[in-house]
């Protein structure tokens, strides 16, 4: 008898069996993604500041998806050698022409850590999508030699009213930068004693409803409209602004002054420095006598500031004093990138 089931098993998995033989799969849809095809691979481009403003044409091949749509095209920037491991959108178009403003592609050299009038191997690559479920796909990368020129770096600009500059959505100064030319924005916000403690952040310029930004909970989460951010301390915090994800964070708090022989303390106790909310610079007014001193926060080595020629460094050398007299010092945090400072004898 189990043999019997055993054959009866056999004979009604056959015809599974011849139909899984003769099973074919979907055919596969070739793909070919969009690839730049000017400015030509290996060509040269040297950027001017006359020509900042002029439109530089990118075209494109047409990428085929296997069927039909829309197709976007988009222009991915990253420097020779980095794998596109954080490149920047310049531009997209619909057509096979993409107009992207020189001054845009010099910002992004510059934000990358190239120098002005250096010519730099930049690769450029075509995103292509298409309105259906597929996902994008990229093009044949092409390497050009870009030389950027000196100009002042056009970030994308986060607002940071608050209770220690006024509540002024309009101050181009309180801001936070995206230097990287994405959905992150990072900067410093100086919340020194004699206020509330009390910031948002915005998108734009003026309080436009769900364009600006608290947190409801005090969890780190931005929520439009949402409640006052507060700090319980006093000091200079590096914040960093997440859109996409709606996140944000806050440093612990330094609380700044210069330090040195030439100052008031000598080099036992800082002399603090206080907030210039129109500038959103650090600013001391102070005899100095001839000698060194340099910027430190919270009484602790760990944050220290020197250099020369209005350039600081983590841990820097000694900025001279040559002439005794009366100064007003200034430390800037407003390029997330480059830390400065100004003495000016009075």
């Amino acid at each position: 008898m189990k043999a019997i089931r055993q054959i009866r098993w056999g004979l009604a998995l056959l015809p599974v069996l011849l139909a899984c033989e003769s099973y074919e799969m979907p055919p596969i849809i070739p793909q070919t993604g969009a690839a730049l095809s000017s400015p030509s691979p290996g060509s040269t481009l040297v950027l001017t500041n006359e020509g900042a403003e002029e439109v530089i044409e990118f075209q494109v091949t047409s990428a085929d998806f296997g069927m039909e749509g829309t197709v976007t095209y988009s222009i991915e920037m990253d420097l020779a050698g980095a794998d596109f491991s954080d490149p920047v959108e310049l531009g997209s178009s619909t057509s096979n022409i993409i107009e992207v403003v020189t001054q845009d592609i010099n910002d992004a050299l510059i934000a990358k850590g190239v120098l002005p009038e250096t010519a730099a191997e930049t690769e450029f690559r075509v995103k292509s999508s298409i309105n259906q479920p597929l996902s994008p796909i990229y093009g044949e990368v092409v390497t050009l030699s870009i030389t950027p020129f000196a100009a002042f770096v056009d970030y994308p600009l986060l607002y940071v009213p608050g209770d220690y500059q006024g509540w002024n959505p309009g101050n181009e100064s309180t801001t936070l930068k995206s230097v990287n030319f994405d959905e992150v924005y990072q900067g410093y916000v100086h919340i020194l004693p004699g206020g509330s403690g009390e910031f948002k952040v915005s998108e734009t310029n003026e309080w436009v409803d769900g364009k600006n930004y608290g947190d409801n909970d005090g969890d780190g989460d931005l929520d439009p409209d949402g409640a006052n951010i507060k700090v319980e301390e006093f000091g200079t915090f590096y914040m960093e602004v997440n859109l996409e994800a709606m996140t944000y964070s806050l440093s612990d708090p330094l609380y700044w002054g210069v330090i040195g022989d030439a100052t008031e303390g000598g080099w036992d106790s800082e002399t603090k420095m206080q907030f210039d909310s129109e500038n959103n610079v650090l600013t001391l007014t102070t005899d100095l006598t001839t000698g060194n001193f340099k910027f430190r926060a919270n009484e602790n080595w760990d944050y220290n500031y020197g250099g020369a020629d209005g350039d600081l460094t983590a841990g820097g050398a000694d900025i001279p004093v040559t002439e005794a007299g009366n100064y007003t010092i200034t430390l800037n945090f407003n390029n997330p990138e480059k830390v400065t400072y100004t003495l000016t004898q009075n």
